[in-house]
Order: C-alpha cells, then structure tokens, then sequence
C-alpha cells in the first residue's frame, strides 16, 4: 500500500467530492457527496443525492443537485446519510466537488456502500408500490438451496443476489451453474464443507462474496482478480486458514483498486477437528471475548453437556427432572461468574448460552427416539432461576 493511502482512504477521497455508480434496481446513474472523512475509524460519510439519469460528465450534468430525503415506509424525512468503510468501491468514480449540501455528521454506520438503493424504493413508494420488492435477490434455506442446485434444476439466470446461510454442504460448480449471473453472493455454514470453491471464479460479474463458517476450500480455490475483476467487498470469516491466507494474498494489492477485503478467523485443520461438537465455537476471536474467557466457557459448556447426557435416561424420572434443574442452575451461576465485573454476555452470547444446551437436550431425543420436553423445561428453568445475564 502506498504511503498515501495511511492517511487517507485507498482511492482518493476529499469531503465535496461527489461520486457516481451505476445502479441496477433503477437502471441508471446515481450519485452521493463525501461529507466527512474519519481516519480513525476509517469511514467516510456518504451522504445520497435526489438524481438518476445517463451516466454523468462533469457535475454540471447533474443539474441543482438535493439531498435525498426518504419517506417510504417507516422512514419520516431524515437524510438517506450514512458512515461507510472508506474504500471506495471500485464501480465508482469520482465526478468532481461542490460545496457541500449537508454540512452535519450521520450517526449511522454500514460497511457497505449502496448508493441508489434508497433512491429506488423511495421512486417506488411515491409511485404507490407500497409492496415494492428488490428483483433478482433470493435468500434460501438450506433446503431451498439443495432444490435449487439438484440435478435437472433449471438455470436461474435472472437471479443476481443469493443468500444461504446454515448450510452443511455446498457445491461450488452446481452454485455457479444454476446462478451463472450473481452479483453478490452470501454463504454461511455452521462447520459446513464447500466443495469446488474455486469455481466462483465462473462468476465474472460478481461484486460482494461473503463466506463464513464453510471449511474444506484450499488456495487451489482462490477467486482471482483476472477472472473476478468487478469484486468490490470481499468478506470472510472463519474459513481455512490455508484458505484465507492465500484470498489475502492475492486481494490486498486490490483495495487502491477499489476492493474491501476482511479477513478474519482464519480457522486451522486442529481448531475445526477440536470444535465439531462446540455450540460456543464463535466466541473464539470474538472482539470482546478473551481467549481465557473462551477457553473456561467451553470446559463449562462440555462439563454441563456431559452430566447432562449422562442423566437422562430412557424413562422420565421426577428425580431427574429435579437433578436438571440443578444442573440448569450451576450453569448459570458458572457464567455468571465468568462474567464478573467487566460483563461480556450480551444479547447475541445470552441466546447462544441458551442455545447450546438446546443442542444438548436435541442431541440426547435423537439418541433415545423419543421427546424430552420435560427435561428441557427443567434444564432451562434452572438457567433463567439463576442467571444474571
């Protein structure tokens, strides 16, 4: 990275500046103005213009130009202004400067910039189209995907923003041979396996990928920049290290170009063979979890699993029940614990605390073939009695 670019964002970037995208939904042209830069957190305020039309030479072509000012369902007339990631995705460019239309800082925040999005719905909602929906963009389950890519499936060219998350399996060349069009792609796992990655590489329009949780890619399957060479954000997260290695190196000299890369979590073949059967897996790395803190919540987590498994048997039992709730108890106070003075459990850890003896009570009805609503009652009320969190 050039000097430059450690002071400032890695395409040139000064508050006035007024860039310019194309933008699918509306089938035109649309611009925003740079607000403020933030080096510190590197965000840049982007702040949506009311125009759309061909593709602009100077700024004159843009006539008197307004903020945009949203109104379309819960949205009261406040500013369409947001703080973004100040890499400059490489599908913009930078048509000039003009004073500054709204000269105060937005409180929001997003990674992604997505300018002319709100200026399509907002088109829409003044037309009437109450019901207005975003064509070509598809968010599957893991059961709708596997249709989806079986054999005889057909060809879904039209779609071109695909979302699964939750998946145990997928495949790399059925994906890109049923949606040989996508422009954004999201990918979720929980320790799933991607076979054939590398065919991503098909997707030559494609602008954001994001994979998280999905192992068994290698640097074999690195998407490339000359066969990707449109890709704007690229994004993931807990994937093999091998993996997520080689994508880093191969991506970092694209973000002067206009790339976004994140990277984070990098997983070795030993960290997924000792987390297969660990609910918790996602506090490792977690920006407000210690690693100490990690590693005494998981010997928690497997000492309750373990005395749970061990106490419910093939028929209900009141003394079971009762052992449940005690087990449900020392749980929660563990965590409490854990949590002390400087708490980390919030909402997002709390679910999953809840969660992972969820996974337990399931796990043991498979085994039995039969359902312990009973005993899931107990363990979790023990929990909710005693919790702080």
């Amino acid at each position: 990275m050039s000097p430059a670019t450690l002071d400032g964002p890695p395409r040139p970037l000064s508050v006035g500046d007024v860039v310019v995208c194309p933008n699918d939904l509306l089938g035109e042209w649309v611009a925003a103005q740079v607000t403020n830069i933030d080096p510190d957190w590197k965000k840049v305020g982007v702040l949506e213009l009311d125009w759309s039309g061909p593709e602009p030479s100077t700024t004159d072509d843009l006539g008197e130009v307004e903020p945009l000012r949203l109104t379309h369902h819960s949205w009261n007339g406040s500013l369409s202004h947001a703080n973004c990631d100040w890499v400059l995705p490489r599908g913009y460019r930078v048509l000039g400067r003009l004073p500054l239309v709204h000269d105060q800082r937005s409180n929001s925040y997003t990674s992604r910039w997505r300018v002319g999005d709100q200026l399509a719905r907002q088109r829409a909602w003044d037309r009437g189209e109450r019901d207005w929906q975003e064509t070509g963009a598809l968010e599957l389950t893991p059961a709708e995907l596997e249709q989806a890519l079986a054999d005889g499936a057909p060809s879904q060219n039209a779609v071109r923003s695909l979302k699964a998350t939750g998946l145990s399996e997928v495949d790399g060349g059925r994906l890109t041979a049923i949606f040989p069009n996508l422009t954004s792609l999201t990918l979720g796992g929980s320790l799933g396996q991607f076979a054939n990655a590398g065919k991503l590489n098909r997707l030559s329009s494609l602008k954001g990928l994001f994979i998280s949780d999905l192992f068994g890619m290698t640097k074999a399957d690195c998407v490339l920049p000359a066969e990707v060479p449109d890709l704007e954000y690229l994004d993931l997260h807990s994937v093999p290290h091998e993996y997520a290695l080689a994508m880093r190196a191969r991506w970092r000299s694209e973000v002067v170009n206009g790339t976004s890369v994140n990277i984070s979590k990098a997983r070795k073949p030993e960290w997924v063979q000792e987390n297969l059967e660990n609910p918790l897996r996602d506090w490792d790395g977690r920006e407000h979890i210690t690693a100490a803190r990690f590693k005494k919540a998981v010997e928690q987590f497997k000492k309750t699993r373990r005395e749970v498994l061990a106490m419910v048997g093939p028929q209900p039992d009141e003394s079971t029940l009762a052992r449940l709730m005690d087990l449900g108890r020392e749980y929660a106070l563990a965590f409490n614990r854990l949590d002390g003075r400087s708490p980390f459990i919030e909402t997002e850890e709390r679910e999953e605390l809840f969660a992972a003896l969820n996974t337990v009570i399931t796990e043991r009805e498979v085994e039995l073939g039969r359902s312990l609503v009973a005993e899931r009652s107990a363990l979790l009320s023990g929990v909710e009695g005693a919790r702080d969190w």
